[in-house]
Protein backbone atom coordinates (compact mmCIF):
# COMPACT_ATOMS: atom_id res chain seq x y z
CA UNK A 1 0.00 0.00 0.00
CA UNK A 2 1.14 3.80 -0.40
CA UNK A 3 -0.44 4.89 2.51
CA UNK A 4 0.61 3.83 6.12
CA UNK A 5 -2.78 2.96 8.05
CA UNK A 6 -1.12 0.02 10.83
CA UNK A 7 0.47 2.99 13.20
CA UNK A 8 -0.86 5.04 15.55
CA UNK A 9 -0.79 8.86 16.45
CA UNK A 10 -1.22 9.33 20.33
CA UNK A 11 -3.98 11.70 20.74
CA UNK A 12 -4.84 11.56 24.45
CA UNK A 13 -4.56 14.98 25.48
CA UNK A 14 -5.32 16.89 22.65
CA UNK A 15 -8.89 17.08 23.76
CA UNK A 16 -10.09 14.32 20.95
CA UNK A 17 -13.40 13.57 22.25
CA UNK A 18 -12.88 9.82 21.56
CA UNK A 19 -9.86 9.90 23.28
CA UNK A 20 -10.08 12.00 26.12
CA UNK A 21 -14.15 10.80 27.17
CA UNK A 22 -13.75 7.98 29.04
CA UNK A 23 -11.27 9.37 31.91
CA UNK A 24 -14.10 12.88 31.59
CA UNK A 25 -17.24 11.11 31.87
CA UNK A 26 -16.77 7.71 33.32
CA UNK A 27 -13.28 8.19 35.50
CA UNK A 28 -11.83 5.02 33.53
CA UNK A 29 -7.94 5.63 32.00
CA UNK A 30 -6.14 3.39 29.93
CA UNK A 31 -9.01 2.87 28.00
CA UNK A 32 -8.93 1.75 23.93
CA UNK A 33 -11.80 3.89 22.74
CA UNK A 34 -13.78 2.18 19.72
CA UNK A 35 -16.98 3.80 19.93
CA UNK A 36 -17.81 7.66 18.56
CA UNK A 37 -17.15 7.50 14.59
CA UNK A 38 -13.86 8.99 14.21
CA UNK A 39 -11.02 7.41 13.02
CA UNK A 40 -7.61 6.57 14.49
CA UNK A 41 -6.40 6.86 11.16
CA UNK A 42 -4.79 10.25 9.34
CA UNK A 43 -6.41 12.43 7.21
CA UNK A 44 -5.16 12.12 3.40
CA UNK A 45 -2.25 13.58 2.79
CA UNK A 46 -3.44 15.57 0.22
CA UNK A 47 -5.69 17.39 2.50
CA UNK A 48 -2.58 17.47 5.23
CA UNK A 49 -0.81 19.48 2.31
CA UNK A 50 -4.06 21.82 1.44
CA UNK A 51 -4.21 22.66 5.25
CA UNK A 52 -0.77 22.92 5.64
CA UNK A 53 -0.86 25.80 2.59
CA UNK A 54 -3.86 27.45 4.17
CA UNK A 55 -2.20 27.61 7.23
CA UNK A 56 0.87 29.35 5.80
CA UNK A 57 -1.05 32.27 4.86
CA UNK A 58 -1.30 33.97 8.33
CA UNK A 59 -5.09 35.70 8.02
CA UNK A 60 -8.13 33.41 8.45
CA UNK A 61 -10.65 36.10 7.74
CA UNK A 62 -14.02 35.44 6.48
CA UNK A 63 -14.64 32.98 3.72
CA UNK A 64 -15.96 33.30 0.18
CA UNK A 65 -16.50 29.46 -1.66
CA UNK A 66 -14.40 30.29 -5.26
CA UNK A 67 -16.42 29.54 -8.56
CA UNK A 68 -14.70 26.54 -9.25
CA UNK A 69 -15.38 25.25 -5.20
CA UNK A 70 -18.35 22.44 -6.33
CA UNK A 71 -16.11 21.47 -9.06
CA UNK A 72 -14.73 17.90 -7.68
CA UNK A 73 -17.62 17.25 -5.98
CA UNK A 74 -19.63 17.12 -8.86
CA UNK A 75 -17.03 14.68 -10.79
CA UNK A 76 -17.27 12.80 -7.26
CA UNK A 77 -20.78 12.17 -7.31
CA UNK A 78 -20.79 11.53 -10.75
CA UNK A 79 -17.62 9.21 -10.93
CA UNK A 80 -18.22 7.43 -7.27
CA UNK A 81 -22.02 7.45 -6.68
CA UNK A 82 -23.09 7.25 -10.23
CA UNK A 83 -24.99 10.59 -9.68
CA UNK A 84 -25.15 14.12 -12.34
CA UNK A 85 -25.81 16.58 -10.23
CA UNK A 86 -25.87 19.82 -10.94
CA UNK A 87 -23.34 22.80 -9.11
CA UNK A 88 -26.42 25.19 -8.55
CA UNK A 89 -27.98 21.51 -6.88
CA UNK A 90 -25.63 22.25 -4.23
CA UNK A 91 -25.56 24.33 -0.79
CA UNK A 92 -23.68 24.00 2.03
CA UNK A 93 -23.73 23.73 5.31
CA UNK A 94 -21.72 22.81 8.58
CA UNK A 95 -22.57 19.51 9.22
CA UNK A 96 -24.86 16.89 8.54
CA UNK A 97 -26.61 17.18 12.02
CA UNK A 98 -27.13 20.74 11.92
CA UNK A 99 -28.37 20.21 8.58
CA UNK A 100 -30.91 17.99 9.58
CA UNK A 101 -31.71 20.07 12.56
CA UNK A 102 -32.32 23.32 9.64
CA UNK A 103 -34.49 20.69 7.82
CA UNK A 104 -37.07 19.87 10.28
CA UNK A 105 -37.17 23.88 11.47
CA UNK A 106 -37.73 24.74 7.39
CA UNK A 107 -40.12 21.95 6.24
CA UNK A 108 -42.36 20.90 9.23
CA UNK A 109 -44.29 22.68 11.95
CA UNK A 110 -44.45 22.05 15.81
CA UNK A 111 -46.56 19.25 16.52
CA UNK A 112 -46.15 17.48 13.09
CA UNK A 113 -45.28 14.09 13.13
CA UNK A 114 -41.34 12.72 11.64
CA UNK A 115 -41.06 9.64 10.98
CA UNK A 116 -37.55 7.54 11.49
CA UNK A 117 -36.23 3.75 10.53
CA UNK A 118 -34.67 2.63 14.36
CA UNK A 119 -32.81 1.68 15.46
CA UNK A 120 -30.67 4.59 14.33
CA UNK A 121 -27.95 7.04 14.53
CA UNK A 122 -29.12 8.90 17.96
CA UNK A 123 -28.86 12.74 16.89
CA UNK A 124 -32.23 11.90 14.71
CA UNK A 125 -34.02 11.04 17.72
CA UNK A 126 -32.94 14.64 19.05
CA UNK A 127 -33.49 16.86 15.75
CA UNK A 128 -37.30 15.66 15.95
CA UNK A 129 -37.93 15.90 19.41
CA UNK A 130 -35.84 18.68 20.68
CA UNK A 131 -37.27 20.94 17.76
CA UNK A 132 -41.04 19.91 19.52
CA UNK A 133 -41.82 17.50 16.55
CA UNK A 134 -43.30 14.30 17.76
CA UNK A 135 -41.77 11.14 16.48
CA UNK A 136 -43.19 8.28 14.85
CA UNK A 137 -40.96 4.92 14.95
CA UNK A 138 -40.69 2.69 12.44
CA UNK A 139 -38.67 -0.28 13.46
CA UNK A 140 -36.40 -2.08 10.91
CA UNK A 141 -36.45 -6.05 11.18
CA UNK A 142 -33.28 -8.23 12.34
CA UNK A 143 -34.06 -11.76 10.62
CA UNK A 144 -31.17 -14.07 10.24
CA UNK A 145 -28.49 -12.14 10.94
CA UNK A 146 -29.91 -9.17 8.31
CA UNK A 147 -31.67 -5.77 9.06
CA UNK A 148 -34.51 -5.04 6.60
CA UNK A 149 -36.95 -2.36 6.18
CA UNK A 150 -40.83 -3.44 7.16
CA UNK A 151 -42.48 -1.04 4.61
CA UNK A 152 -45.69 -2.37 5.78
CA UNK A 153 -45.19 -1.20 9.30
CA UNK A 154 -44.20 2.27 7.65
CA UNK A 155 -47.24 3.01 5.59
CA UNK A 156 -49.48 2.05 8.97
CA UNK A 157 -47.53 4.58 11.09
CA UNK A 158 -47.79 7.54 8.30
CA UNK A 159 -50.52 9.90 9.89
CA UNK A 160 -52.09 13.26 8.29
CA UNK A 161 -49.90 15.27 10.16
CA UNK A 162 -46.36 13.26 8.99
CA UNK A 163 -43.97 15.63 6.89
CA UNK A 164 -40.99 13.64 6.78
CA UNK A 165 -39.06 10.51 6.47
CA UNK A 166 -35.54 10.84 7.46
CA UNK A 167 -33.52 7.81 5.46
CA UNK A 168 -30.24 6.47 6.84
CA UNK A 169 -28.18 5.59 3.87
CA UNK A 170 -26.04 3.47 4.30
CA UNK A 171 -27.62 2.84 7.80
CA UNK A 172 -25.84 3.61 11.29
CA UNK A 173 -25.55 1.56 13.25
CA UNK A 174 -26.86 -1.94 11.85
CA UNK A 175 -24.54 -1.15 8.50
CA UNK A 176 -26.87 -1.59 5.82
CA UNK A 177 -26.23 -0.43 2.47
CA UNK A 178 -29.57 -0.39 0.92
CA UNK A 179 -30.51 -1.81 -2.05
CA UNK A 180 -31.90 -0.04 -5.46
CA UNK A 181 -35.11 -1.89 -5.11
CA UNK A 182 -35.06 -1.19 -1.15
CA UNK A 183 -34.77 2.69 -1.71
CA UNK A 184 -36.94 2.85 -4.82
CA UNK A 185 -40.31 0.74 -2.52
CA UNK A 186 -39.73 3.45 0.13
CA UNK A 187 -39.31 6.64 -1.88
CA UNK A 188 -42.52 5.46 -4.23
CA UNK A 189 -44.23 5.02 -0.31
CA UNK A 190 -43.22 8.39 0.88
CA UNK A 191 -44.19 10.02 -2.21
CA UNK A 192 -47.29 8.29 -2.66
CA UNK A 193 -47.92 9.49 1.06
CA UNK A 194 -47.11 12.94 0.12
CA UNK A 195 -43.58 13.09 3.36
CA UNK A 196 -40.34 14.89 1.91
CA UNK A 197 -37.42 12.60 2.59
CA UNK A 198 -34.16 13.99 4.16
CA UNK A 199 -31.54 11.04 3.10
CA UNK A 200 -28.71 11.31 5.43
CA UNK A 201 -26.03 9.40 2.88
CA UNK A 202 -23.10 10.87 5.34
CA UNK A 203 -21.30 7.36 4.84
CA UNK A 204 -21.88 7.28 0.79
CA UNK A 205 -18.34 6.57 0.08
CA UNK A 206 -17.82 4.09 2.94
CA UNK A 207 -19.00 0.94 1.16
CA UNK A 208 -17.49 -2.49 0.82
CA UNK A 209 -17.34 -6.09 -0.70
CA UNK A 210 -18.18 -5.09 -3.72
CA UNK A 211 -21.27 -3.10 -3.16
CA UNK A 212 -22.07 0.67 -4.47
CA UNK A 213 -23.89 3.50 -2.58
CA UNK A 214 -26.91 4.28 -4.57
CA UNK A 215 -28.01 7.63 -3.32
CA UNK A 216 -32.07 8.08 -3.49
CA UNK A 217 -32.29 11.02 -5.30
CA UNK A 218 -30.55 9.61 -8.20
CA UNK A 219 -33.56 7.15 -9.09
CA UNK A 220 -35.20 8.78 -10.66
CA UNK A 221 -36.42 13.17 -11.32
CA UNK A 222 -39.84 13.10 -9.00
CA UNK A 223 -37.84 11.25 -6.01
CA UNK A 224 -34.95 13.81 -6.31
CA UNK A 225 -37.01 16.78 -6.72
CA UNK A 226 -38.73 15.50 -2.69
CA UNK A 227 -35.44 14.54 -1.65
CA UNK A 228 -33.39 16.44 0.75
CA UNK A 229 -29.52 14.54 0.17
CA UNK A 230 -26.85 15.49 3.15
CA UNK A 231 -23.11 14.40 2.56
CA UNK A 232 -19.84 15.46 3.81
CA UNK A 233 -16.34 14.59 3.37
CA UNK A 234 -16.32 14.60 7.12
CA UNK A 235 -16.41 10.20 7.74
CA UNK A 236 -14.65 9.65 4.24
CA UNK A 237 -11.70 11.43 4.59
CA UNK A 238 -12.03 11.82 8.64
CA UNK A 239 -11.75 15.43 8.77
CA UNK A 240 -15.45 15.75 11.00
CA UNK A 241 -13.88 18.70 13.16
CA UNK A 242 -13.42 20.90 10.42
CA UNK A 243 -17.55 21.35 9.85
CA UNK A 244 -17.90 21.38 6.08
CA UNK A 245 -20.63 19.56 4.66
CA UNK A 246 -23.64 19.84 1.82
CA UNK A 247 -26.52 19.29 0.63
CA UNK A 248 -27.86 18.14 -3.08
CA UNK A 249 -31.36 19.76 -3.33
CA UNK A 250 -32.16 19.54 -6.97
CA UNK A 251 -35.97 21.66 -6.44
CA UNK A 252 -34.78 25.44 -6.49
CA UNK A 253 -37.69 26.06 -3.60
CA UNK A 254 -36.69 23.59 -1.24
CA UNK A 255 -33.42 24.94 -1.67
CA UNK A 256 -34.05 28.66 -1.22
CA UNK A 257 -35.98 27.37 2.07
CA UNK A 258 -33.00 25.15 3.32
CA UNK A 259 -30.38 28.09 2.34
CA UNK A 260 -32.55 30.62 4.26
CA UNK A 261 -32.56 28.40 7.56
CA UNK A 262 -28.83 28.22 7.25
CA UNK A 263 -28.11 31.87 7.20
CA UNK A 264 -31.29 32.49 9.47
CA UNK A 265 -29.13 30.38 12.53
CA UNK A 266 -25.97 32.74 11.17
CA UNK A 267 -24.14 30.04 9.92
CA UNK A 268 -23.69 31.11 5.57
CA UNK A 269 -20.16 31.91 6.08
CA UNK A 270 -17.86 28.11 6.47
CA UNK A 271 -14.97 27.27 7.96
CA UNK A 272 -12.00 28.31 5.64
CA UNK A 273 -10.03 25.06 6.74
CA UNK A 274 -12.90 22.87 6.27
CA UNK A 275 -12.89 24.69 2.72
CA UNK A 276 -9.89 23.73 1.84
CA UNK A 277 -10.26 20.11 3.12
CA UNK A 278 -13.35 19.11 1.34
CA UNK A 279 -11.76 20.60 -1.97
CA UNK A 280 -8.58 18.48 -1.82
CA UNK A 281 -10.40 15.33 -0.32
CA UNK A 282 -13.00 15.08 -3.64
CA UNK A 283 -10.05 16.20 -6.15
CA UNK A 284 -7.32 14.37 -5.07
CA UNK A 285 -8.46 12.11 -2.31
CA UNK A 286 -9.67 8.93 -4.25
CA UNK A 287 -6.60 6.45 -4.39
CA UNK A 288 -6.64 7.16 -0.61
CA UNK A 289 -10.12 5.70 -0.38
CA UNK A 290 -9.43 3.09 -2.08
CA UNK A 291 -6.61 1.71 0.21
CA UNK A 292 -8.31 2.57 2.58
CA UNK A 293 -11.81 0.49 1.94
CA UNK A 294 -9.72 -2.43 1.00
CA UNK A 295 -7.56 -1.87 4.67
CA UNK A 296 -11.21 -1.85 6.58
CA UNK A 297 -12.37 -5.09 4.82
CA UNK A 298 -8.88 -6.62 6.48
CA UNK A 299 -9.85 -5.54 9.25
CA UNK A 300 -13.28 -7.14 9.32
CA UNK A 301 -11.67 -10.09 8.06
CA UNK A 302 -9.69 -9.98 10.98
CA UNK A 303 -12.33 -9.03 13.37
CA UNK A 304 -14.73 -12.13 11.85
CA UNK A 305 -11.78 -14.65 12.84
CA UNK A 306 -10.73 -13.42 16.24
CA UNK A 307 -14.61 -13.18 17.43
CA UNK A 308 -15.59 -16.30 16.10
CA UNK A 309 -12.25 -17.95 17.33
CA UNK A 310 -11.90 -16.62 20.64
CA UNK A 311 -14.70 -14.20 21.56
CA UNK A 312 -17.57 -16.52 22.13
CA UNK A 313 -20.64 -15.59 22.82
CA UNK A 314 -19.97 -12.81 21.21
CA UNK A 315 -20.90 -12.23 17.77
CA UNK A 316 -19.76 -9.86 15.30
CA UNK A 317 -21.43 -8.43 12.65
CA UNK A 318 -19.40 -7.60 9.45
CA UNK A 319 -20.90 -3.82 7.94
CA UNK A 320 -22.06 -4.01 4.24
CA UNK A 321 -21.45 -0.25 4.68
CA UNK A 322 -20.03 2.32 7.19
CA UNK A 323 -16.80 1.27 9.59
CA UNK A 324 -19.02 0.82 12.06
CA UNK A 325 -19.91 -2.45 13.00
CA UNK A 326 -22.66 -4.27 15.52
CA UNK A 327 -21.44 -6.30 18.59
CA UNK A 328 -24.13 -8.99 19.74
CA UNK A 329 -23.93 -9.59 23.44
CA UNK A 330 -26.88 -10.81 23.81
CA UNK A 331 -25.19 -14.44 24.86
CA UNK A 332 -23.55 -12.89 28.21
CA UNK A 333 -26.82 -12.15 29.49
CA UNK A 334 -26.07 -8.60 30.88
CA UNK A 335 -28.18 -5.46 31.22
CA UNK A 336 -27.70 -2.88 28.51
CA UNK A 337 -25.64 -0.64 31.30
CA UNK A 338 -24.02 -3.32 32.74
CA UNK A 339 -22.78 -5.04 29.59
CA UNK A 340 -21.06 -1.60 28.76
CA UNK A 341 -19.92 -1.30 31.76
CA UNK A 342 -18.31 -4.34 31.86
CA UNK A 343 -16.60 -3.77 29.12
CA UNK A 344 -15.42 -0.37 29.81
CA UNK A 345 -13.88 -1.15 32.89
CA UNK A 346 -13.05 -4.43 33.16
CA UNK A 347 -11.63 -4.99 29.37
CA UNK A 348 -10.85 -1.32 28.97
CA UNK A 349 -12.36 -0.84 25.52
CA UNK A 350 -14.89 1.79 25.09
CA UNK A 351 -17.70 0.68 22.64
CA UNK A 352 -21.23 2.30 22.52
CA UNK A 353 -24.07 0.60 24.15
CA UNK A 354 -26.38 -0.48 21.20
CA UNK A 355 -29.61 1.34 23.07
CA UNK A 356 -27.67 4.75 22.63
CA UNK A 357 -29.61 4.20 19.29
CA UNK A 358 -32.74 2.50 20.41
CA UNK A 359 -34.58 -0.07 22.55
CA UNK A 360 -33.85 -2.79 19.65
CA UNK A 361 -30.12 -3.19 19.94
CA UNK A 362 -30.31 -4.04 23.83
CA UNK A 363 -27.81 -6.50 24.26
CA UNK A 364 -25.55 -5.11 21.18
CA UNK A 365 -22.50 -2.74 21.67
CA UNK A 366 -21.37 -0.44 18.31
CA UNK A 367 -17.89 -1.29 17.58
CA UNK A 368 -15.65 1.34 15.66
CA UNK A 369 -13.60 -0.87 12.87
CA UNK A 370 -11.32 2.03 11.44
CA UNK A 371 -8.60 2.04 13.45
CA UNK A 372 -5.03 0.60 12.94
CA UNK A 373 -5.02 -3.25 12.99
CA UNK A 374 -2.49 -3.64 15.72
CA UNK A 375 -4.84 -1.13 17.80
CA UNK A 376 -7.69 -3.57 17.30
CA UNK A 377 -5.43 -6.66 18.08
CA UNK A 378 -4.61 -5.05 21.41
CA UNK A 379 -7.76 -4.24 22.16
CA UNK A 380 -9.96 -7.45 21.00
CA UNK A 381 -7.23 -9.12 23.30
CA UNK A 382 -8.81 -7.23 25.94
CA UNK A 383 -11.80 -8.40 25.55
CA UNK A 384 -10.97 -12.06 25.52
CA UNK A 385 -9.41 -12.32 29.12
CA UNK A 386 -12.26 -9.88 29.95
CA UNK A 387 -14.59 -12.86 28.85
CA UNK A 388 -12.25 -15.21 30.53
CA UNK A 389 -12.53 -14.09 33.97
CA UNK A 390 -16.25 -13.59 33.69
CA UNK A 391 -16.29 -17.14 32.94
CA UNK A 392 -14.39 -18.60 35.68
CA UNK A 393 -16.46 -16.17 38.68
CA UNK A 394 -19.45 -17.81 36.93
CA UNK A 395 -18.08 -21.06 37.26
CA UNK A 396 -16.59 -20.25 40.74
CA UNK A 397 -20.29 -19.25 41.82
Amino acid sequence: MAFDFDTLLDRRGTWAMKWDAAARFYGVDDVIPLWVADMDIPAPPVVVDALRRRVEHPIYGYPMLPPSYWDPVVRWLEQRQNWPVRRDWLAACPGVVPALNFCVQAFSQPGDTIVIQTPVYHPFYQAVENNGRRLIRNPLRFEGGRWTMDLNDLGRRIDSRTRMLVLCSPHNPVGRVWTPGELEAVGRLALDRGLLIIADEIHADLVFDGRRHTPLASLDAALAARTITLQAPSKTFNVAGLTSAFAVISDPGLRARFNAQVENAGLSIGNVFGQAALWAAYAEGGPWLDELRAYLEGNFDFAGIFFGERLSPLRFLRPEGTYLALVDARGLGLEPQALFMFFLKKARVYMDDGTKFGEALSGFLRLNMASPRPLLREAFGRLEAALRKLTLSEALC
